[in-house]
């Protein structure tokens, strides 16, 4: 397993002025404003904030500092009198400058670490759990993500499914279960399935994928393989429904619900409904294995950082992980509103990724 890594931060974003160039009195502030939202997602006054100080300032001066902060663009007034909230550059200030990262207690360990009961079901059934344990760990949605990766195949079948429609089912030799419906030609004998799915597995079974599949298209082109037309364009079809890109990819998600939990108005429900179909999306996969695959740590995007989500208003945070040959085999993460508990979900979402990446050997 590789070691440990540094969790790292989403894009840039431009922020006027350091952390370094704060006081400390408007760190303190600052500090008490963003814990404020992160518990309770309210704004925090200045009457409020002036009873909590551990110094003896008066409203008047914190309204003071929580101006200058504002003119920094790290807070924003939601309304008019309003106490503050932080703006997503002044949630990625504090997350970089003033975040102190939390530990696990035992009992979230034992939780975790609970997914090596998982040992000895496929690999979807222990990654499903994985993503119910981080969801019920944070509260919040949990992702999963399985990109393609090249396994030995176990087994191929084709499915009729009606006029003009198959399903091709992959088994992985480590009981990955990969389903796709592909389109076959009309009038297809079931004969032609049987003889389509003995013909790939007699080359594949013990292989990946890619190892096979140029030899078996040389073949077919060649006319060395006994298939009539009719298989031969079947088999073509099922080897084409993985070839290129991430199209072998799926991203699992438990826990959704735990996002409606903040929502407050309709607009938050269109916000949601348009996340859910994003999802469900290939480009969703694609650009979480990009962003999976940038560091070796966990990583953090916060709001509009991450065009995918930040439609949304959520924040991300991801972690991949790796194999004993320390390759990125996927990634794990966690999807909830901006105002998450950073210092607790970071661990959580680290240390899940070591184990899963532990019991994948």
């Amino acid at each position: 397993m590789p070691p440990e890594a540094p969790f790292k931060k989403g894009s840039p974003v431009e922020i006027p002025s350091p952390i370094a160039e704060l006081n400390l009195r408007s760190r303190e502030i600052f500090r008490m404003i963003v814990d404020g939202y992160v518990a309770t997602g309210e704004p925090v006054g200045s009457r409020t904030l002036s009873r909590r100080l551990e110094h003896n300032l008066s409203p008047a001066t914190v309204r003071n500092v929580m101006a200058d902060l504002e003119e920094l663009g790290l807070l924003y007034a939601p309304h008019t009198s309003a106490g503050r909230l932080p703006t997503e550059a002044g949630l990625r200030l504090f997350v970089d400058g003033l975040l102190e990262i939390g530990h696990l207690d035992e009992e979230e360990r034992r939780n975790i670490e609970s997914l090596a009961a998982a040992r000895g079901k496929s690999l979807s059934q222990m990654l499903e759990r994985a993503s119910e344990a981080v969801s019920g760990l944070s509260h919040c949605a949990g992702i999963v993500l399985v990109p393609k990766h090249e396994r030995p195949l176990k087994h191929l079948e084709f499915v009729h499914l009606g006029p003009g429609r198959a399903l091709v089912v992959l088994v992985t030799e480590d009981g990955l279960v990969e389903n796709r419906v592909i389109e076959v030609p009309l009038g297809l004998p079931p004969a032609s399935l049987v003889s389509a799915a003995n013909y790939l597995n007699a080359r594949l079974v013990g292989r990946t994928l890619e190892e096979a599949k140029a030899d078996v298209l040389a073949e077919i082109e060649s006319q060395r393989a006994q298939l009539d037309e009719l298989t031969s364009r079947l088999v073509e079809t099922g080897l084409a429904s993985w070839a290129g890109g991430e199209e072998g990819s799926a991203v699992i998600v438990r826990g959704q619900a735990n996002l409606l939990d903040d929502v407050t108005a309709i607009a938050d429900l269109e916000r949601l409904r348009r996340l859910f179909e994003m999802l469900e999306a290939r480009e969703t996969i694609v650009r979480l294995l990009e962003a999976s695959r940038r560091g070796e740590g966990v990583q953090i995007f916060i709001g509009a950082e991450n065009a995918l989500f930040g439609v949304a208003g959520c924040s991300v945070v991801i972690a991949p992980y790796h194999n004993s040959r320390a390759q990125i085999l996927g990634a794990i993460g966690v999807i909830g509103p901006t105002r998450i508990n950073y210092a607790r979900i970071i661990p959580m979402v680290d240390y899940t990724a070591k184990v899963i990446g532990r019991l994948m050997g």
